[in-house]
């Protein structure tokens, strides 16, 4: 069982699912995240600063979408109570019922876009370093069957002993 208590630098590491980086994206290797202070107002690498300008602009934009409406009824309650003409419901009614999980959704896909956007950039490709999709050979390493029937290697046997 390997010493996971150690944080050698000379160690292998682990490969992930979680994307291939570019060149532009090797940068945080260099960067000691266990000994920088985390500030989210002030990241450390030019990515993280970039990813959280999305993520604020889009916090603004989610807070104006939801509290918007409310704090507008509150300040001006004549004009937001008023029956819209089309439908017959009152306007901020109508703002927060169907104007926010609108722009919940439009927010989401805006963010999206930011992102892929972001990771483009920085040269960061989330294809699975084998080429292979979620169609392809599964891993077995819960000891069930492969995708193609075969048998986990490390199997249980009905002795409780395991065979290699």
């Amino acid at each position: 069982m390997p010493d996971n208590n150690t944080h050698d630098s000379a160690d292998n590491r682990t490969a992930t699912d979680g994307g291939v980086a570019g060149q532009a994206g090797q940068a945080h290797r260099n960067t000691d995240y266990l000994g920088s202070e985390v500030n989210l107002l002030n990241p450390s690498t030019p990515f993280m600063r970039d990813h959280l300008r999305i993520v604020w602009t889009g916090f603004a934009i989610w807070v104006l979408a939801v509290w918007g409406p409310v704090t507008a009824t509150y300040l001006a309650t004549d004009a937001m109570t008023t029956q819209m003409p089309v439908l017959g419901f009152p306007l901020h009614y109508f703002l927060v019922a169907f104007g926010a999980p609108t722009s919940a959704l439009i927010l989401s896909f805006w963010y999206s876009r930011k992102r892929d956007a972001l990771d483009e950039k920085y040269g960061i490709d989330h294809a699975t370093a084998g080429g292979t999709s979620r169609g392809g050979e599964a891993a077995g390493a819960d000891g069930g069957e492969r995708s193609d029937g075969s048998r986990a290697s490390s199997e249980q046997r009905s002795d409780g002993g395991v065979d290699e």
